[in-house]
């Protein structure tokens, strides 16, 4: 998986006065009395391991969501609250300008209108009684920690989880870029809403285009006939997407291990005793831009089908900041078409945006039913539901299925229009209203070869041998990627040539360090290597460089000298920019090195760091590797600071028997916000040597390495 991101107004909020807006403020004495007692509403034990990986056991699967709630802010309510601010167009009180941004997109998309709307109708009782648990376990924790709760913070509830997703699912695809490009037209509204909301929550710039993989092995390609699943997302590895590990269980089939995001009631991705899947992000074409007809005398109209609609006109009260209650209130601009739906005006003209997936609020819904899916058949029905409008699947289950589906949202759009560009919404024949069914979506269901995988690449290059989804079947309107990573490229050669995988070459698999000959990073090696020699540092630059043997392991001593020019170069060519002048970085990276170290030729877990409060520790891996480590800098050290890549890393098998089994790491561990806690970075130096922890499922495995047992908001 990996993550994109953007800007754009709505709703007015009272400016004077402390507020929350999902409720009435309450004072610290209030929330104590109101929340402190939840743990006695609900059923469930939290049993933290030796990792401090917290196992909540539950009667009900609301009274395991609570658990998770409180769990998750024992370890990181920082970003919790972080996503609530979002949820709620409030995170600009907290992030000043950047944050404004974020509350720009959540204001024009009418994110609160959505939800209020359809939570009580679109919503089972059962996931809304999920999400309120989650929410609950929250606010107890909160209760008695008074000193660690953000002002006006308290209570969070249901919707505010809800809304989340509404709000977060559009940035894993285009839409973002989109509003942010729109609005550089409007130069008034440049300055005052400068970036896009991607690096407006903490997000290391470009760090969501960095990657994800996954890949399964079925019975047929397996040495001793297990299934295999490489759960593997690249997210930046601290913020508000940043994953945190959990287990839960519940007396209602709720049995799910895997990884989630802060504010989420459910596993995102891992797998139950029967099933399990990943995800990756893929780059479908989902966002629509129309030009409206207006003119001098229908400023706020539009023309459609030759009559005139009126704009629905509001303006947003975005708050810039608050200290002791107060911010100051920013009005902007927000634009609806009953038949399109948000609206931006600029200099050249009002623009209608319409996505895949605008009305959709059932997110949480389809993620919890694949939690609690039992075979291939329920799996299926839960993808049917279409709440989440992106994301690759890989899966794989105990019955030995393997499973890759391209999943997106992709509107049924009319013929004879070009839809990469503006089309005319002046027509009603450019309104689509829906969706390409679940089976005609790009995907591979048991492959002759036994083997699926997606790197952030194309579906049409799934497997080897028959069975990868023809490109012809899809229109060109769908934008479906075609490229292939070189994580995609190394994948397929590793695992062709190989027709009985053990567990071994599974792990070493995945960790593969090696670039691949056919990769965009390689075809730009040699035009590097064909430079002048026209001078001592780049002489030697030059032949440290021809002596790589396009591996990253951490001892190697060509990798840091050749990663270093190589990756700003890959970089522009992925996001389309224009190359940098290869000599002048090659002249600077040299002298980097050559100043911090002495030498060119430089071990590369030298340069290659995991940093960690006072952890630090050498990395092999490398940017589009199989062990992807993305790093920061060079900094005046000449070290590189990893910030995303491998984070969470779970392989998963089932034996013959349909006996589950799994493995994971964390790059620092449970505690992703306590520097005091023991459980900070202790997973980092297994982390570092690429090995991984046993998972634990059953009561008493989880009891012999049992570090404390709790029940919240009652212990």
């Amino acid at each position: 998986m990996r993550i994109r991101w953007t800007s754009l107004l709505f709703l007015s909020f009272c400016l004077c006065l402390p507020r929350v807006l999902s409720g009435k403020a309450l004072s610290s004495q209030q929330s104590q009395n109101d929340f402190q007692e939840l743990g006695k509403k609900y059923d469930v034990r939290i049993l933290r391991d030796t990792w401090g990986v917290p196992h909540i056991f539950g009667k009900r699967d609301k009274d395991t969501a609570f658990g998770l709630g409180y769990a998750h802010s024992e370890d990181d309510l920082k970003h919790i609250a972080e996503i609530v601010l979002i949820s709620r167009g409030q995170l600009g009180t907290r992030q000043g300008m950047e944050g404004v941004v974020v509350d720009y997109m959540f204001h024009l998309l009418r994110v609160r209108d959505l939800v209020d709307a359809q939570y009580e109708t679109d919503l089972a009782p059962a996931t809304r009684a999920v999400c309120e648990g989650y929410a609950d376990g929250v606010n107890c924790y909160c209760s008695l920690h008074p000193d660690q709760v953000p002002e006006d913070f308290l209570p969070i509830v249901g919707k505010d989880l809800v809304r989340g997703f509404v709000m977060m699912t559009p940035f894993f695809f285009d839409l973002p870029d989109v509003l942010s490009n729109l609005r550089k037209e409007d130069a008034e509204a440049a300055s005052s809403l400068p970036i896009s909301p991607r690096y407006a929550m903490d997000i290391p710039k470009e760090s969501h285009g960095l990657g994800s993989n996954t890949f399964a092995v079925g019975r047929g390609r397996s040495a001793d006939k297990f299934v295999r699943l490489a759960v593997n997302s690249h997210q930046p590895w601290t913020g508000p997407v940043a994953w945190y590990e959990a287990h839960l269980h519940s007396e209602e089939g709720w049995d799910m291990v895997g990884s989630l995001f802060p504010g989420s009631p459910v596993i995102l991705h891992g797998h139950n005793r029967n099933l399990g899947w990943a995800h990756t992000v893929n780059n479908p074409d989902l966002v629509d831009v129309y030009l409206l007809e207006t003119d001098e005398d229908h400023p706020n109209q539009y023309k459609l089908d030759g009559e005139w609609y009126d704009l629905d006109v509001r303006q947003a009260n975005i708050i810039l900041g608050l200290s002791k209650g107060k911010g100051t209130p920013l009005d902007r601009e927000c634009l609806w078409s009953q038949h399109h739906g948000p609206v931006i005006r600029t200099p050249k003209g009002c623009f209608a945006i319409r996505y895949g997936g605008m009305k959709q609020i059932r997110q949480i819904e389809q993620w919890y039913r694949m939690n609690k899916a039992r075979n291939w058949e329920e799996f299926r029905e839960a993808l049917r539901i279409r709440g989440v409008a992106s994301f690759n699947i890989g899966y794989a289950d105990k019955e030995g299925n393997i499973y890759y589906l391209y999943n997106a949202s992709f509107p049924v759009r009319a013929e004879g229009y070009d839809w990469s560009g503006t089309v005319p919404g002046n027509t009603s024949k450019t309104l689509w209203r829906e969706y390409m069914p679940l089976g005609s979506l790009p995907q591979v269901l048991n492959p002759e070869s036994k083997f699926i995988q997606n790197c952030n690449s194309t579906p049409f290059q799934t497997t080897f041998g028959p069975g990868n989804p023809d490109p012809a079947d899809f229109p060109e309107s769908c934008g479906i990627e075609t490229t292939m990573s070189n994580r995609a490229l190394r994948a397929l050669e590793l695992f062709s040539t190989d027709d009985a995988v053990t567990r071994e070459e599974f792990h070493r698999y995945k960790y593969d360090m090696r670039y691949s000959k056919q990769s965009m990073a390689i075809q730009a090696l040699q035009e590097i290597l064909d430079l002048p020699k026209e001078d001592k540092l780049v002489k030697k630059a030059l032949k440290v460089i021809e002596k790589w043997d396009l591996s990253v392991d951490p001892d190697n001593k060509s990798a840091a000298m050749a990663i270093l020019v190589l990756e700003p170069i890959v970089r522009a060519q992925i996001y389309g920019r224009a190359k940098p002048d290869l000599m002048d970085t090659l002249k600077e990276r040299a002298a980097i090195l050559k100043e911090a170290f002495g030498k060119l030729d430089v071990p590369w877990k030298e340069v290659n760091r995991l940093v960690r409060g006072e952890v630090s520790l050498g990395l092999g891996g490398g940017p589009d590797c199989l062990h992807a480590v993305y790093g920061k800098g060079p900094d005046e050290k000449g070290r590189l600071k990893g910030i995303a890549g491998d984070s969470y890393v779970m392989l998963v098998e089932w034996d013959p028997e349909g006996r589950v089994h799994s493995q994971s790491i964390h790059q620092f561990g449970s505690a992703t916000m306590d520097k005091n806690s023991p459980h900070y970075a202790d997973q980092a130096p297994l982390f570092v040597q690429r090995k991984l922890k046993e998972v634990w499922m059953d009561l008493p495995e989880i009891k012999e390495h049992l570090e404390k047992e709790y029940r919240p908001g009652r212990d």
